[in-house]
């Protein structure tokens, strides 16, 4: 099969020859599977495109100011592998309540912007699957631009500001999906992290109060736009008390699906005739931490639970990072690739 029809296939509930795949690795583990990062970048299946302005993220400087506004410094870890770093949040523009009257963001239509998606879509839709990156869609922009802990007091002792904080980068993201459905992406992939582990970072009722009547309007507005589009959302942690919010609202894939917060097979189960899943693989600790064997003992249950049926588009539950072993990263990625449904 194509690896493109291997994608709609497991989106229409099928069993495509074998689970479509999909890996993002971070530069730094790109840069240890040297020449054959080639190989994992075309024999996955969907290819992912992003729009939002990634300048300063891969200079050299130590502190740098995003697209938002947001300053980032950047924070090294050490693995065996050597050191790896994020460019995490130490600075933000809108901790004050007054800025956000002067406040201005970035401007969704700025030339350039949607020209490596266009080559995307020109290049790659006809073999792969197409999806679009519109992530942090409006909650964990939000608190980059306000800070967490002042954002979350916003939900109960501030919820006028919050709102008018909230519509800042919804209206963004909605202008830059709309943009892309348009231009005939097969998937926008919304979301933002309301899970942890164990529990939602705000309460189910405040995410129904204060976010899921946005996400609903931009989802039914892009599927009217594009009207074979499919829509995923992400959401690191656990967030079963909103699935079927979600299912409601027009959501047709879920990302992650983190297994030390979710059951994969478990919430399959429960929603796997209304939803398909993407990811599902271990980042916490198996593929960093496990074994090879322990590697290839979950992608074999996923495929045999979650992929039964069709409905899994099969992956790690984050980037790949610098600490994972290429041994256990090629047992992921071989194992998938040479186990076809019939063989379950």
């Amino acid at each position: 099969m194509k690896h493109r029809d291997r994608v709609l296939a497991a989106l229409s509930h099928e069993e495509p020859d074998r689970c479509p795949l999909q890996i993002i690795p971070t530069i730094e583990f790109a840069e240890r599977l040297g020449d054959r990062v080639l190989e994992v970048m075309f024999e996955q299946d969907m290819v992912v495109t992003a729009v939002d302005g990634m300048e300063g993220y891969f200079g050299t400087e130590q502190s740098f100011v995003d697209q938002w506004g947001v300053t980032r410094t950047r924070v090294p870890y050490t693995t065996p592998f050597g050191i790896g770093h994020y460019a995490e949040i130490t600075g933000h523009p809108l901790a004050d309540d007054g800025a956000i009257d002067s406040y201005r963001g970035p401007d969704p239509g700025r030339d350039g912007l949607y020209d490596e998606p266009a080559r995307l879509i020109k290049e790659y839709k006809g073999d792969y699957y197409v999806a679009a990156a519109v992530t942090c869609t409006i909650f964990e922009t939000a608190w980059a631009l306000r800070g967490l802990e002042q954002t979350l007091m916003d939900f109960i002792m501030n919820p006028d500001l919050l709102k008018r904080l909230l519509d800042i980068p919804y209206r963004y993201h909605r202008a830059v999906a709309t943009r892309l459905a348009g231009m005939g992406v097969d998937m926008i992939w919304l979301g933002d992290d309301v899970g942890m582990q164990h529990a939602m970072m705000i309460s189910p009722a405040l995410w129904r109060k204060f976010l899921k009547p946005s996400m609903a309007e931009l989802i039914a507005e892009l599927k009217s736009v594009n009207r074979s589009l499919s829509v995923a959302y992400h959401s690191d942690g656990y967030i079963e008390p909103i699935i079927p919010d979600l299912i409601e609202i027009g959501v047709d894939v879920l990302n992650p699906v983190q297994p030390a917060s979710m059951d994969p097979a478990v919430i399959k189960k429960k929603y796997g005739d209304r939803l398909c899943f993407w990811g599902t693989i271990d980042e916490q600790y198996t593929l960093p931490f496990g074994t090879v064997e322990e590697v290839k003992e979950e992608v074999l249950t996923r495929l045999a639970t979650v992929g039964r049926g069709g409905g899994l588009i099969i992956g790690p539950t984050h980037d790949v990072q610098l600490d994972t072993p290429l041994e256990n990263f090629w047992a992921l990625f071989d194992t998938v690739l040479n186990t076809p449904y019939s063989a379950l």
